[in-house]
């Protein structure tokens, strides 16, 4: 693609008038500068007007600074002489000069405005003395800032400042004197404000010396290869960084690492001498049955207060209380286990409760416990022999109870002791004692509320009274050895006995269940 080029006579055209609109614009002369700014809008050439840095007030102004960065915990301050037709740009590149910090790493703040470098101080109301701006210094990682950058900006600028002190001087053509080039040469036009110079230096061919150590990626403080964190900060090293196989720190250094490894092992000490004591005082407080509390305390159920020595404190929630309310909670309890007073979910031991109460209560305690336990177990039964306290909860293929503590045999199926009599003679004598003893009538009655509730059934072949316990629909009559099913009340194989599914349930034939509530099981 060809570039547009402007033409040197449009170029020297748009020069002349540049310098007049400059002088019209000076003078106040608004019709000329319309006119020439017609002008030179119809050439089409950049042109850049900036005002003259001599229409600022030229006092010097006392600028209070307060200067910060990410890790101070307030701002420093500052005064600066500035003026007020500084730029920021300007002002980055003395605060360079003072204090060494790059205008890569400034973030000026005034009048809670982010600062441009194009824009003035006046632009931002630094006007008088005591006017305050804020600095903000960022850290060299954050804007990606390296040592070599930064050499290059102090040599340009040491450059500039060199080239800006060179006076210039006037050349004239040779063979001619300085008065006939006067009396040739046309009267000069103020020339336009040219713009600022800049100087590209190329890159050193050496490379940079390699650094020893690692930077702080917070302050850029270059910390030495064995510290752990940064002198400066304290901010940690990074992970990635490897100290170097070659190098030998030196004296301060030694004695540096040697104090860690003396604090390590000492802080290793501490450490296993208080896991040792931990566990000398948790065997010792688990050879007490109650633990006694070593601070002040008050019950949360009496509101009384407590001294060391005068409470109790739970061991799996440890809650604080009183003696009294907590034998009072025991005495009161209606359940099988004692929950902690304070409404939480922990429960007290059995050693706490036995050492809280007397022999004789404990004793009351652990009944009430076995009779609760009893009465809400679901296959519990309870010896028949008056006046015994045993009991047991049975499986489904245990038909028989043998009481340890009054040694008789309880049948479970016909839920009564029964001795030299097999079930069927048994409820045979049941129905014939029923007539005149009121115990044996109240038992027939219980057989046949059973049956009723179909809670047992007769045996289909010699029709005793059997009951399923629990578990699977499959069931066996301990006289005639029938095998039955629970669900529809009949044998569970036709005449021939077993696999004969002539008769029966017919359970599985042609893989179908025999009742809808059957488990297909047997």
């Amino acid at each position: 693609m060809a570039s547009t080029v402007t033409p040197r006579g449009n170029l020297k055209n748009a020069e002349e008038l540049a310098s007049s609109l400059s002088e019209a614009l000076s003078s106040g002369d608004s019709e000329e500068a319309a006119q020439l700014s017609r002008k030179l809008a119809q050439l089409s050439v950049p042109v850049s007007v900036s005002i003259s840095c001599q229409a600022y007030p030229q006092d010097c102004i006392r600028m209070k600074v307060g200067v910060e960065d990410a890790q101070s915990d307030s701002s420093i301050p500052v005064t600066l002489e500035v003026s007020s037709a500084m730029t920021i740009a300007q002002l980055k590149d003395k605060i360079n000069q003072d204090f060494g910090f790059h205008p890569l790493l400034q973030r000026w703040v005034i009048g809670k405005r982010l600062a441009k470098d194009q824009d003035t101080l006046y632009s931002h109301g630094i006007r008088s003395n005591g006017d305050q701006a804020f600095l903000f210094i960022r850290s060299a990682t954050s804007t990606h800032l390296t040592r070599h950058q930064h050499n290059l900006y102090q040599e340009q600028q040491l450059l500039e400042s060199i080239v800006g002190s060179i006076p210039s001087v006037d050349l004239h053509s040779r063979g001619c004197d300085g008065n006939a080039a006067e009396k040739k040469a046309p009267p000069p036009a103020a020339p336009p404000t040219p713009p600022p110079k800049t100087y590209k230096l190329t890159k050193p061919t050496t490379p940079p010396k390699p650094q020893l150590g690692w930077a702080c990626k917070v302050c850029t403080y270059v910390n030495k290869p064995t510290r752990p964190g940064c002198e400066m900060c304290g901010d940690e090293r990074p992970n990635d960084y490897q100290v170097p196989d070659l190098y030998l720190p030196d004296q301060e250094e030694i004695e540096r690492l040697h104090m860690e490894e003396l604090s390590i092992l000492q802080y290793e000490e501490a450490q296993q001498e208080e896991r040792v004591q931990n566990y000398l005082n948790l065997l010792a407080t688990d050879e007490q049955n109650l633990i006694i509390n070593v601070t002040e305390a008050d019950c949360p159920i009496c509101f009384s207060p407590l001294q060391p020595g005068e409470g109790v404190v739970l061991r799996e929630c440890l809650h604080t209380f009183c003696r009294e309310c907590l034998i009072g909670t025991i005495r009161n309890s209606n359940d099988a286990e004692v929950s902690c007073p304070d409404d939480c979910e922990s429960k007290l031991l059995d050693r706490e409760i036995k050492e809280l109460l007397t022999d004789e209560e404990h004793q009351r305690f652990l009944e009430l416990r076995l009779s609760i336990a009893e009465s809400r177990s679901e296959h519990s039964f309870h010896c028949q022999t008056p006046n015994c306290k045993g009991w047991c909860i049975y499986e489904d293929e245990v038909n028989e109870f043998h009481c340890d503590l009054c040694s008789e045999i309880n049948c479970l199926l016909c839920r009564a002791i029964h001795k030299g009599m097999n079930c069927k003679d048994y409820q045979d004598d049941l129905r014939v004692r029923a007539q005149n003893d009121e115990a044996a009538q109240q038992t027939k009655q219980m057989l046949e509320s059973m049956l009723q509730n179909g809670e047992a059934m007769n045996c289909p072949r010699c029709a005793i009274i059997v009951q399923k316990k629990d578990g699977c629909d499959w069931i066996c009559c301990l006289m005639c050895k029938t095998e039955i099913c629970w669900v529809t009340k009949q044998a569970r194989w036709g005449p021939n006995g077993h696999g004969d599914t002539s008769g029966g349930c017919r359970c599985r034939v042609n893989n179908q269940p025999c009742h809808p509530n059957c488990q297909n099981c047997h």
